[in-house]
C-alpha cells in the first residue's frame, strides 16, 4: 500500500485537488490517503473543503495578518517538516503554482520524498508575470519526479526544459472534474438551487433579476500583478461599462485582499447608488459555479476561471497581459485584454453588441479536458510500482 499525501493551501488548489482526494479514497486497499492544508487561504479554503466533504488530517493554519511571501514560504516549510517526519509519505502531491506548492515541494525534497506535480507545465516564461506564480511552478518542475500535465502544450513546455517524456502524463485538468461534480450536485436538487439563490441574494445580488432579456456580466479579480494601478484601471473600466450598458447587471464578488478592496473603494466611494452594479461579498465555490452558469460573459484575472468557464459555454476576457493557459486563447474560449481600461471596455462591448463574435466564443471547445483527469492520475503506473 502506498501512502499518498496531498498538500495545498488556497481555494483554487482545494477546488482542483478535492476530486483527486475523493478518487484516491475510492481505493482504500491500494492507498493510504492523507491531506495536509497549509491555510494560505483560510475561510475560502474551508468553504471548498466543506462542499466536497474533505476533512484534512493536518492544518498548518499559517495565515497571519500582514504576512508576506517570506512568511508564507518559511511557515509552510517549517510546518511541513514535522508532518513529513511523522507520516513519511511515499509521494507528496502538490498542485499548480502557489507559494504553498513551491514550498511544499522543497520541504519534501529536503526529506527525499518523491514530489508529484499536478497541473504541471504551465508557462509564460516571464518570471515576473504572473508573479510569483511563474517562478513557483518552474521551481516545482525542477523538484518533481513526475508531472501530470493538463494539455499537450503543457507537456511540450516541460520537454523543452529537458524533463524526460517518460515522467510526463497528459491527463486534462482536474478543475473540470470538480466543475462537473458541482454541476451535478446543483442540478439534481431544486432545494440546493433555491438555497444558492438565497445565499447570493444575501450577499448582495438577486439572481431572479435575470430572465431572457436581462443579462449579467460576472467579474473577478485578485492577482498580485494587478495590485495598484492595474485594479484602478479595471475598476474604471467596470464603471464605464455599467454607465454605457444600464440594462446589463455587472456583478463583482470582491476578493478579501485589501489591495482589491481599496481600489474598489477609491473608484466607487458609494457604489450602492449604481443600480446595475453589484459589489458583493466573496462567494463559496458552489455559489460561484452557479453564478458562472447564469452569466452572459466573464471578466477575470483568475487562472481557474479561464479553464472552467468554457465548459459552461461562457466567453472569458482575461484582465492580464500574459497567460500560462494559451490553449484557451488558441481555442478562442478566452481573450487577453490586460488591465487597460479602454481595451477592457472595447472588448466587453464587442461581445455585448456583436452576436456573431459572441456565439463563436460560446461554441469554442474547451481544451482542458473531459472531467476524467483524476481517474487518469490515480491509475498511473507510478502509484503501483
Amino acid at each position: 500500500m502506498k501512502k499518498i499525501m496531498l498538500v495545498f493551501g488556497t481555494r483554487p488548489e482545494a477546488i482542483k485537488m478535492a476530486p483527486l482526494i475523493l478518487e484516491f479514497k475510492k481505493n482504500p486497499f491500494k492507498f493510504e490517503t492523507k491531506v495536509c492544508v497549509t491555510g494560505q487561504h483560510k475561510e475560502m479554503l474551508e468553504q471548498v473543503l466543506d462542499f466536497f466533504s474533505v476533512v484534512p488530517d493536518y492544518n498548518l493554519n499559517i495565515m497571519k495578518p500582514q504576512q508576506d511571501l517570506y512568511d508564507v514560504t518559511s511557515n509552510v516549510m517549517s510546518g511541513l517538516r514535522e508532518v513529513f517526519q511523522k507520516e513519511k509519505p511515499d509521494y507528496v502531491l502538490v498542485h499548480g503554482d502557489t507559494t504553498t506548492c513551491m514550498a511544499a515541494s522543497l520541504a519534501a525534497f529536503y526529506q527525499q520524498i518523491k514530489v508529484v506535480h499536478v497541473e504541471a507545465g504551465l508557462r509564460t516564461n516571464n518570471i515576473y508575470s504572473p508573479w510569483p506564480e511563474e517562478i513557483n511552478r518552474q521551481i516545482t518542475s525542477r523538484i518533481a519526479m513526475y508531472h501530470f500535465a493538463p494539455t499537450e502544450l503543457s507537456k511540450n513546455n516541460l520537454l523543452r526544459e529537458n524533463i524526460a517524456e517518460t515522467i510526463i502524463d497528459i491527463t486534462g485538468n482536474t478543475v473540470i472534474d470538480a466543475l462537473l461534480i458541482a454541476q451535478d450536485i446543483i442540478k439534481s436538487n431544486l432545494e440546493v438551487e433555491n438555497e444558492i439563490q438565497a445565499i447570493v441574494a444575501e450577499m448582495g445580488y438577486d439572481v431572479k433579476r435575470l430572465d431572457s432579456e436581462k443579462k449579467m456580466v460576472l467579474i473577478t479579480g485578485h492577482r498580485r500583478e494587478n495590485f495598484g494601478q492595474g485594479f484602478m484601471n479595471i475598476c474604471n473600466a467596470i464603471k464605464k461599462l455599467s454607465q454605457n450598458y444600464p440594462s446589463i447587471d455587472f456583478v463583482y464578488p470582491m476578493h478579501l485582499n485589501p489591495n482589491v478592496r481599496n481600489a474598489i473603494d477609491s473608484v466607487f466611494p458609494d457604489f450602492t447608488k449604481i443600480a446595475n452594479l453589484f459589489f458583493i461579498e466573496p462567494l463559496e465555490y458552489r455559489e460561484f459555479v452557479y453564478l458562472m452558469s447564469k452569466s452572459y460573459l466573464i471578466l477575470t484575472d483568475s487562472g481557474g476561471v479561464q479553464e472552467e468557464a468554457p465548459s459552461l459555454g461562457k466567453p472569458v476576457l482575461v484582465m492580464r497581459d500574459t497567460t500560462e493557459r494559451p490553449e484557451a486563447v488558441i481555442a478562442g474560449t478566452v481573450k487577453l485584454v490586460g488591465s487597460d481600461t479602454n481595451k477592457i471596455f472595447e472588448e466587453t462591448s464587442r461581445l455585448i453588441e456583436n452576436k456573431i463574435n459572441y456565439v463563436e466564443a460560446c461554441k469554442a471547445i474547451n481544451p482542458y479536458g473531459d472531467g476524467k483527469a483524476c481517474e487518469r492520475i490515480v491509475a498511473n503506473e507510478i502509484f503501483v510500482k
